[in-house]
């Protein structure tokens, strides 16, 4: 068996609506069944959802206080007020800063923005630098991606004579700020048909407003935002991410031409992975290790050399960014050892001083994605006192909510279920790491402690062709709530298995259902070819791609998790040298079985630090693997050896020393002159003159005795004593009536097949017993 490395749901979906979808669409398979699995039933919500148009955005003054809103502006606009767009130091919050100031700018406002330092300020409306701005002018606010929860930051504003506009998306609190407006697409007092914009999209339908049109020119930097926020796509945000990526694709934007080439990315395939991955994270950058203002430079410049130099320190501090999430994510894991040991925790804390408090949140992301547990990183400050940090989570575990009932020990906290920052007195760090984890045991249960695997999109390769993948461009963009969906492919077997890579640790696999073949890459995975036996039946999942080779186009899967419910059976008979094997068996949960007493010895001096256990001898319990090292008396023992152990994968050995394959029975010949010779002797002393009649006939000692007692169970022999005298009155008898005989043509079979049969036919052999071994266990619960 292969065990997949997360537990896997199956979705199938109803192949009804699945072929109505084909047919009413004109859509492939795949298509309809992404849709299907999505929860679209009805063939014209599918129609609108594919085939989205500019129409399908909403009246941007059915926000709450959008009126509001752009009276205050266009007055402030009139008179020449100094304007400060208040931004957010992440890529929603940059992409949205850019979308409003650029209205602004198309409407002649006197404008210009400021951005927190994560460091110095921190996150949303600052007191500090809103008395900054205060001095230098500024007489309206409008904040963009941030300002809800700053109830004592706009207070303050509005003492001081400013006027504050609030634009923002995240949750509302009990009490909202005291402010001229607030535009929020979940305004309690509103009825916006959506809610769920990014904070780039709720600037964007504000500029829509001011400039009484839809600013096209913007879709693409409102992409960029709403990818980068994660925020549902669908609705607005959906269309607005579709047509965004459609006009970057061919966009003269400096900084989108920039950012592709730093990136490496083609401009003409861009896609919402480009976003999430190659963009977003380099207008990120700047914001988690210091200012974040040169992003909205980079995104407003249009001086394509200056484009060219800021989003090359964007890439510099990406890279930065990247090598300190390693350096750091390196010492939590160390961390990690030091504190738990081999106990993971159900639920992570770790602390260290120095580290960035602008990537723990990172950091704390892949600790959870590798040992799929709540995790909680925190930066230490001893000057302070202070440890500050990020926490995330997963399913069935609420994050926000579970450090509510730490709030005693928490100096600030705030966040949702799956995500949390915090800051914390450095002597309360202990504290909160034996509660939590606490609080850990109670709510969490083996099974969601296992990573999980939603797969919704059942195939058959036949379906799978290039053309049908290139179209999956009608489906895009995926994303948060119209997920990518992960296919399943079952009931393959590999004609190909290699390690490739120059460290040999990507795998690479040719799988065919008996019609049609598909090439799989599994990235990370080299040591799954070491697990697979030839033959085994898999089941794979995983991401569909072209790939494109010297002009060549072939569909290929990305390896997301693999499995194989085929017991396995590894053939090592053909390494006489253990030490040459040995290496490719697991170290844990393995039992070295002997059947033969005399194999231990051999064994013994080449596996030292192996326990072997002698076949009889030793009670047989449940193991994962089982190491057979030489060859079974008979099929009973390999059933009952299998019965027991019940184990996922066999590595047969079958050392033999002493062939009876090849020996073979003595020939009737070899009977006759035997048998005749006893009746001239009369008697015949088998211990003493054994030896010499073994010379004189060139037969082997152990030959002459086995010959004796075929002869002694058909009764033409008697022994006693060591003296073998013929039994004159003895009836006629075929040779294969004797139980030796038998036993020594069913041993020779058995030799036959385990040690010399071709690996299939071997295979097949072991299947059966291991059937019967099933049957056989069903008939005991019967």
């Amino acid at each position: 068996m292969i065990e997949s490395m997360k537990t896997w749901t199956i979705n199938r979906p109803d192949e009804t609506i699945v072929n109505t979808f084909m047919k009413e669409l004109s859509i492939p398979s795949i298509h309809a069944k992404i849709l299907v699995s999505r929860g679209f039933s009805d063939v014209e919500e599918a129609k609108s959802f594919l085939h989205m148009e500019e129409n399908c955005l909403h009246d941007p003054f059915l926000l709450y206080d959008m009126d509001k809103a752009v009276e205050r502006i266009f007055k402030a606009v009139e008179t020449g007020e100094q304007i400060t767009v208040y931004g957010d130091y992440d890529a929603d919050g940059v992409t949205s800063v850019t979308v409003l100031t650029t209205a602004l700018e198309q409407l002649g406002a006197n404008v210009d923005f400021a951005i927190p330092n994560r460091f110095e300020h921190g996150y949303g409306p600052n007191i500090e630098l809103f008395d900054e701005l205060h001095k230098k002018g500024t007489s309206l606010i409008i904040t963009v991606d941030n300002g809800i929860s700053g109830l004592d930051a706009v207070a303050y504003a509005k003492s001081v004579g400013m006027d504050i506009i609030v634009t923002d998306h995240h949750e509302i609190g009990d009490e909202l700020p005291i402010a001229d407006a607030i535009i929020h697409p979940r305004h309690p007092d509103g009825n916006y048909p959506f809610g769920e914009l990014a904070g780039v999209g709720v600037a964007f339908k504000l500029a829509c407003a001011l400039l009484g049109e839809v600013p096209e020119e913007l879709y693409e930097i409102a992409a960029i935002g709403t990818v980068a926020d994660l925020v549902p796509l669908k609705d607005e945000n959906r269309f607005i991410v579709k047509e965004g990526i459609r006009r970057m694709r061919r966009s003269e934007r400096p900084a989108i031409q920039a950012l592709v080439k730093v990136s490496g990315t083609d401009q003409h395939t861009l896609s919402e992975e480009s976003l999430g991955f190659m963009i977003g994270p380099r207008l990120n950058a700047p914001g988690r290790l210091g200012s974040a203002d040169s992003a909205v430079h980079l995104l407003k410049t249009e001086d394509r050399l200056e484009a060219m130099s800021i989003a090359e320190q964007l890439d510099t501090l990406n890279k930065e960014r990247q090598g300190l999430v390693t350096k750091i994510a390196d010492e939590a894991d160390r961390a990690m050892i030091d504190m738990y040991g081999d106990m993971l925790p159900y639920v992570i804390v770790i602390a260290g001083e120095g580290w960035n408090p602008g990537v723990v949140g990172i950091v704390a992301s892949r600790l959870t994605e590798k040992y799929y547990r709540p995790s909680i990183v925190l930066s230490i400050d001893r000057e302070t006192g202070i440890a500050k940090g990020s926490g995330r989570s997963i399913a069935g575990f609420d994050l926000f909510k579970e450090l509510s009932k730490t709030a005693d020990v928490l100096s600030h906290f705030g966040g949702h279920e799956m995500a949390a920052g915090m800051s914390l007195q450095l002597e309360d760090v202990d504290t909160l790491r034996s509660r939590l984890n606490d609080q850990g045991k109670l709510n969490l249960t083996d099974d969601m402690l296992t990573p999980k695997l939603k797969i919704d999109v059942p195939l058959e390769v036949g379906e799978i062709d290039v053309e049908v993948l290139e179209a999956m461009e009608l489906l895009r963009p995926f994303g948060v709530a119209f997920e990518k969906p992960v296919f399943l492919i079952e009931n393959l077997s590999a004609s190909s298995v290699r390690k490739i890579g120059a460290a040999k640790n990507h795998l690479k696999l040719e799988l065919s259902d008996g019609v049609d073949s598909l090439d799989v890459i599994g990235f990370g995975n080299g040591s799954i070819a070491d697990e697979m036996s030839p033959g085994v039946t898999l089941s794979v999942t995983g991401d569909l791609q072209v790939n494109e080779w010297n002009g060549r186009k072939k569909p290929q899967m990305l390896l997301n998790d693999i499995q194989s419910k085929d017991r396995q059976l590894f053939d090592l008979r053909g390494i006489r040298e253990p030490n040459r094997w040995i290496s490719i068996i697991p170290k844990k949960n393995n039992l070295f079985i002997a059947f033969q007493e005399t194999s231990i010895p051999y064994f013994k001096p080449i596996l030292k630090n192996v326990e072997i256990h002698q076949f009889g001898e030793v009670e047989l319990s449940e193991t994962d693997h089982v190491i057979i090292l030489d060859m079974p008396a008979g099929t009973e023992q390999m059933k009952e050896l299998i019965e027991k152990t019940n184990p996922k994968r066999v590595y047969a050995h079958f050392f033999v020393n002493e062939s009876l394959y090849f020996e073979g029975i003595p020939g009737r010949e070899h009977f006759g002159w035997y048998y005749s010779f006893l009746k001239k002797r009369g008697s015949f002393d088998l211990r003493k003159q054994g030896q010499e009649l073994s010379k004189h006939r060139g037969w082997k000692v152990d030959t002459i005795y086995f010959m004796t007692k075929v002869f002694s169970e058909l009764g033409f022999v008697k022994i006693e004593s060591g003296l073998v005298h013929v039994m004159e009155d003895a009836g006629k008898k075929s040779l294969s009536e004797a139980p030796s005989y038998q036993q020594r043509e069913r041993q020779i079979e058995l030799e036959k097949m385990l040690v010399y049969a071709p690996y299939m036919e071997l295979k097949n052999w072991f299947d059966e017993i291991c059937k019967e071994t099933v049957n056989r266990e069903e008939q005991l619960w019967i």
